[in-house]
């Protein structure tokens, strides 16, 4: 009977441990993905069909060229469409992503490790990204009306900026905000996060009750700032760059995933096989209607028929995309994604490198088509590949200079401590 038990723990401890593999690759997979989006997003804005004809002199507010960085005269408006969704949906998912690992961090490391490594993995690549990378991303969208197109005087109309341009590297400064605030709430008001964990944890048998309750808080933290502020508007203070109606929606995004990370994110709604996963075409298809759907309220607005009613629709439908969004795509890759793969696992293990350095690469390639005679569409994907291969094998590069680095360290530091023990015990005469 013993031996009846110990193998039963045993198969137990061995499917539970099958099943965090499973969703572990799928979120792995999931975030390759995301990376792979948001290389493909910049990449083709330069050749939607509705933007500006021209572009307008680099220190001319409001600055368009924050937004798109660079028009091309090729224009493909299915790039609108596609960049259109990414935009309402993709950040929500990579704050999701971003939150569902912090409280199993924060439980392993202590509240002060966890808080100095990410100082040093999100604080310190932002600043040296804002001010290192980005003034040379930037340079082709000066050089485009540039009647000067020299360093120096690019220099001095960057520097003279009322602000710092930051690029997608707002992400960043985001995401450590919000690690600081998990950060207090562990310290201060663990069981807040241990509620909504238990919350997450039992919305695995019905994930429509947590998609209410996610659509119901995001309308709360969503609808305010849109009504006030717009869904195009961004604030630029110094190096850190805010879209006015969004930081609340990605607060509860990104602690969505901190709540589905306290029991195990492969219990619950993430567990492999679970409620979620099973009915992953309903929410996938739920995702293309209510996308769908938001177009369809954003058109009164395009044509200037906009009043409060059709604002509201159309604001609470980017509330509907996002959560659609989140949990569809979540659960195709829990249903089909957690096949492993040297290339996504690449990617994944890649992809916070590649976020920081692709976008010099996106603007600088898309500035060397400009007078190239090929379709809109040719010269999106040709931007995107190169984008994604260059950025890919950068972090690929620095990823191994650092590991030979850190297995170099302790070899050189023991033949220091050598070489000073031998001179100590060497005769002095």
């Amino acid at each position: 009977m013993f031996e009846h038990s110990q193998r039963d723990h045993v198969v137990q401890a061995q499917t539970i441990k099958a099943s965090q593999s499973q969703t572990s690759q799928a979120l792995k997979n999931l975030r390759a993905y995301a990376i792979v989006m948001v290389v493909s997003f910049h990449s083709v804005l330069a050749y939607l069909a509705s933007q500006p004809a021209a572009p307008e002199p680099f220190d001319s507010p409001p600055y368009h060229w924050l937004a798109t960085p660079i028009l091309d005269q090729q224009r493909w408006l299915a790039f609108d469409i596609y960049a259109a969704f990414q935009y309402v949906a993709l950040m929500p998912v990579m704050f999701f992503l971003s939150g569902i690992f912090v409280w199993p961090s924060l439980v392993r490391r202590g509240s002060w490790n966890f808080l100095y490594g990410r100082l040093l993995r999100i604080g310190l690549p932002f600043v040296l990204g804002v001010y290192l990378l980005m003034p040379i991303a930037y340079y082709p969208v000066y050089r485009v009306t540039a009647a000067d197109p020299s360093w120096l005087a690019y220099w001095r109309h960057w520097t003279a900026l009322p602000f710092w341009p930051g690029g997608p590297l707002w992400f960043l400064w985001q995401l450590l905000l919000f690690d600081i605030l998990a950060l207090v709430l562990y310290l201060t008001a663990p069981r807040l996060i241990e509620m909504l964990g238990r919350f997450s944890a039992s919305a695995g048998a019905a994930p429509h009750r947590y998609f209410v309750v996610l659509l119901g808080v995001s309308a709360v933290a969503y609808l305010p700032l849109a009504l006030t502020f717009g869904v195009s508007e961004w604030v630029e203070l110094g190096p850190f760059d805010l879209q006015s109606d969004r930081p609340l929606l990605y607060l509860v995004y990104f602690f969505a995933g901190v709540g589905i990370g306290v029991q195990g994110y492969d219990r619950g709604l993430l567990r492999p096989g679970g409620a979620l996963a099973r009915r992953w075409y309903v929410w996938l298809a739920c995702a293309g209607g209510s996308f769908l759907l938001w177009m369809i309220s954003m058109a009164p607005s395009a044509f200037g028929r906009s009043n409060l009613v059709i604002d509201l629709c159309s604001y609470f439908t980017v509330v509907l995309v996002v959560a659609t969004v989140c949990l569809g795509f979540t659960a195709v890759f829990l249903r089909f994604g957690s096949a492993r793969s040297a290339l996504t696992d690449s990617l994944s293990e890649n992809a916070y490198a590649i976020y920081l350095v692709h976008y010099p690469f996106v603007v600088w390639l898309q500035y060397a088509l400009l007078g190239a005679t090929l379709p809109a569409v040719v010269k999106g994907v040709l931007v995107f590949a190169s984008a994604l291969l260059l950025s890919w094998g950068v972090a690929v590069g620095a990823g191994r200079m650092a590991s030979l680095a850190w297995q170099l360290r302790p070899a050189a530091s023991n033949a220091g401590w050598r070489e000073a023990s031998s001179r100590k015990a060497r005769p002095s005469g």
